[in-house]
């Protein structure tokens, strides 16, 4: 009860991406005192999925803890799995501010962070550390983009780079190839360039676990294609879905969405979209491939919906924003 408040009189009045960050901090910070081994233990659904145990169905989406910061802490507050990232070859600033948005009537964001990062050889000196101390860990993805600097068409490269880099440490790797926010990059889910980027991660994988990460804007058929080729390299699953740049029946009003300009948006709005998406990608992948499911899921009635669906993991980011840091434990008890 006490985050609503503290959302709508503190948070909601600064900067998103500022808020962001200091939420980012308040996690670690507690994370280091010890406060989230004080929360009390919570029953949860186990799942085991592409051959790992995840201690629930629901994990957090790309996007939130890009460079690996805060995956101890993530884990200690619910999360079963973290997806870090998208993480890129080269290091890069991302697009320029301001470039994240509340649509708070909508509980729903718009963001063109451009693959803002650190670059994969740090974040992977990041996470071997972090795998040095032993530590319990939540299951740790790593979603990979392309560099912003390099060429479409040098594509392959780019990816087998930061794959090669940080497969060592993942527990499983996500190709994301649907993100809005750099040019080009949706160009990539066409099959005919999608194949040879992830023959290359795949031949970089060390073994590991393998997904693409798709966009809910893709028609079914192309999502059919997306399965069909999934099927073919015997990837672990896909991803469905990452954000929309549809605009379709929002409460806020279209001058003020207007005016925030080009982005991805995710939240709420999606529900309808991903749960499609969903039975698309489960009626068309082996049964013994997974459909990891992202887009607007806020409850646990929403996590169970899309388990019955036939998702295998569930995943979300902008509920944690709008619900607080006990999100997770909220969607996940049982």
């Amino acid at each position: 009860m006490i985050y609503p408040i503290l959302f709508r009189l503190v948070l909601s009045k600064l900067d998103p991406e500022r808020a962001h960050h200091l939420g980012m901090f308040a996690i670690q910070f507690a994370s280091a005192l010890r406060l989230t081994k004080l929360l009390p233990k919570i029953k949860t659904q186990s799942v085991k999925a592409m051959g790992l145990s995840f201690e629930s169905p629901f994990g957090l989406a790309a996007g939130f803890d890009k460079n690996a910061i805060a995956v101890r802490a993530l884990g200690e507050i619910g999360f079963s799995h973290v997806e870090v990232g998208t993480v890129t070859a080269i290091a890069q600033a991302g697009n320029e501010a301001p470039r994240l948005f509340r649509l708070k009537r909508d509980r729903a964001l718009i963001n063109r962070m451009g693959f803002n990062n650190d670059g994969a050889e740090v974040v992977a000196k990041r996470l071997a550390k972090l795998r040095a101390t032993k530590q319990n860990l939540p299951v740790i993805g790593i979603n990979i983009g392309k560099s912003r600097v390099v060429d479409v068409k040098d594509a392959v490269a780019d990816y087998q780079t930061s794959a090669k880099l940080l497969a060592p440490y993942a527990d499983y790797i996500a190709v994301n190839v649907s993100s809005p926010n750099t040019p080009g990059l949706r160009s990539l889910q066409d099959v005919s360039s999608l194949r040879p980027i992830l023959q290359a991660v795949l031949a970089e994988s060390l073994g590991k676990p393998v997904l693409v990460k798709i966009a809910p804007d893709l028609t079914d058929e192309a999502i059919i294609e997306v399965a069909q080729l999934a099927k073919e390299l015997q990837l672990a699953g896909v991803i469905g879905t990452n954000t929309t740049i549809s605009r379709e029946k929002l409460v806020t009003p279209a001058e003020e969405v207007a005016a925030m300009g080009a982005g991805g948006l995710s939240g709420a709005p999606l529900d309808k979209r991903s749960l499609e998406v969903l039975t698309v990608l489960r009626k068309n992948l082996n049964p013994e491939q997974v459909v990891v499911s992202v887009g607007g899921v806020e409850t646990s009635a929403q996590m169970q919906q899309r388990l019955n669906a036939g998702a295998d993991l569930v995943q979300g980011y902008t509920g944690f924003v709008y619900l607080g840091p006990l999100w997770a434990r909220a969607v996940t008890k049982i």
